[in-house]
């Protein structure tokens, strides 16, 4: 493979640290405004003994590093995140379509309401709204939305 390619591979315990500070960068970059309730220490733990454990986890890595990842728990679209400064080079796009092929024809996913980047990318990509909550859903008390997607849209 070419250093300049980007593959999808399945995440290991070694990636924990990296998926760490890419999912700390990529909140601090597209939500900067939401309060920080855990230590990076505490979302270390996190990613590494609930998301790489109860989930189906891919890195996009280029180069050595990890540009993304996605975290599938069922057809659950747990977590979605590209490094900053990685954006609209397809890498979101190539990880939203390994999920639609590792799922069962159905897709759910939360995010916030005010942000519009992550909005945008899932209604390009077919998901549709189905729910919206004042914010009593997630810990940091932000109004979120549902979407949806399925094999049919």
């Amino acid at each position: 493979m070419n250093s300049d390619e980007t593959c999808l591979v399945v995440a290991t315990a070694g990636d924990v640290a990296e998926i760490t500070d890419l999912y700390l960068a990529a909140r601090s970059d597209a939500l900067p405004y939401l309060p920080r309730l855990h230590t990076n220490e505490q979302v270390r733990e996190w990613i590494a003994d609930t998301i790489i454990r109860r989930c189906c986890v891919w890195v996009a890595r280029r180069g050595g590093h990890v540009l993304g990842f996605l975290a599938l728990d069922g057809d659950d679209l747990d977590q979605l995140y590209l490094r900053p400064g990685h954006y609209r080079q397809g890498i979101g796009s190539r990880l939203l379509a390994l999920a639609k092929r590792e799922s069962s024809g159905r897709l759910r996913l939360h995010t916030f309401q005010c942000n519009a980047r992550a909005k945008a990318f899932y209604e390009a990509h077919g998901f549709r709204v189905v729910d919206l909550n004042d914010g009593s859903r997630n810990e940091e008390r932000e109004p979120d939305v549902q979407y949806e997607w399925t094999i049919e849209t």
